[in-house]
């Protein structure tokens, strides 16, 4: 029954995915912005049949509603077309960058989740006490402040002045580990590169930190509530009524239900992770999909844009995917 609900849901992901598809080619194409200007470069040498030649290769010279069903063709066999900029295909270039972005997402999430949760439970148990009170301050300022201000702060205090760690980029060049999966943190353990291990883990704590600040903040004031509200619970109080000692109450029985909407928050900031991290890799120079598409978007490069966005808008139908599946293991009571 939860396999045929899964396909359920998948099957209901393709229209979504879909419509994103024509959204973001209809926006990139109705944007003000000629992208054969732009690659040209406003040079005045250029003769008209150079430019039509130009609008001819990349397809640009067919009405709006043929170069929308060459896109959806070229889609359903995974192509997603040719690069304006550096004329070789986009799923390439965005392969290239793909777990540059991942890496920096996953380590974001561990950042945020080994902060949020001890803070949530303890804030919850210790409800109204000095921890309390801090913790959540800093959770509300964790949310107010915007991600590219505190990684200029990061930048200035732990790079500038104090020389701990790198200002940007993922790695010294000359120790980067031989590829595998493209994640350098997990290459480096799987050859023993150790010098490149230490050297990424240097790189990846500042964006990071700056990336998972704001998960950090949200998840620790939604696990406080929804603890809260357990550990008032009827079963709670009988837990402890039978001499369970407290760590007991508070883990195995109080957290396990409180996880449930903790576990939607998780699942909705993946998605932001991977998609609203532009700012983030701009500022600490990291070699990403969100700087591939900023420079994409100044570019004209309608396919690259294209392509980064479609695979933003996968990741983040996945990520709902898998919360609801998570929603089952919790729960049983709770069907897809």
């Amino acid at each position: 029954m939860r396999t045929i609900r899964i396909v359920e849901r998948v099957l209901v992901a393709v229209p979504i995915m879909l419509g994103v598809a024509i959204s973001v080619f209809l926006f990139m194409h109705l944007t003000p912005g000629d992208p054969v200007d732009v690659m040209l470069g406003g040079a005045s040498y250029v003769t008209e049949e150079e430019e039509q030649a130009l609008r001819k290769e990349f397809g640009l010279d067919k009405p709006l509603h043929e170069q929308l069903m060459l896109f959806l063709g070229g889609l359903m066999r995974g192509d997603l077309g040719n690069s304006f900029t550096e004329r070789r295909p986009a799923a390439e270039m965005i392969l290239e960058r793909l777990p540059a972005t991942v890496e920096l997402a996953l380590g974001a999430l561990l950042f945020g989740l080994v902060i949020a949760v001890p803070i949530g439970i303890i804030s919850a148990v210790k409800q109204n006490s000095l921890i309390d009170r801090t913790s959540m301050a800093a959770a509300f300022i964790g949310i107010s402040m915007p991600g590219f201000w505190l990684g200029l702060v990061l930048i200035m205090i732990f790079s500038v002045r104090l020389h701990l760690l790198p200002v940007a980029g993922r790695i010294v060049y000359a120790l980067k580990p031989d590829h595998v999966t493209g994640l350098y943190v997990l290459d480096s353990l799987l050859t023993g590169n150790f010098p490149a291990l230490v050297d990424s883990i240097k790189h990846l704590i500042l964006p990071s930190v700056a990336l998972g600040s704001v998960l950090a903040a949200i998840v620790a004031r939604v696990l406080r509530s929804s603890m809260l509200e357990v550990l008032r619970a009827d079963y709670v109080s009988l837990a402890r009524a039978k001499g369970l000692r407290e760590y007991a109450v508070v883990v195995k029985h109080a957290l396990r239900n409180a996880l449930i909407p903790t576990i939607t928050v998780v699942g909705i900031q993946i998605g932001v992770l991977l998609g609203g991290n532009m700012i983030i890799e701009t500022v600490f120079a990291w070699p990403g999909l969100g700087r591939l598409v900023v420079n994409s978007i100044f570019a004209s490069d309608y396919p690259v844009v294209q392509g980064t966005v479609i695979v933003y808008a996968f990741i983040f139908v996945l990520a709902n995917l898998l919360v609801d599946i998570l929603y089952t293991f919790l729960n049983p009571k709770i069907t897809m």
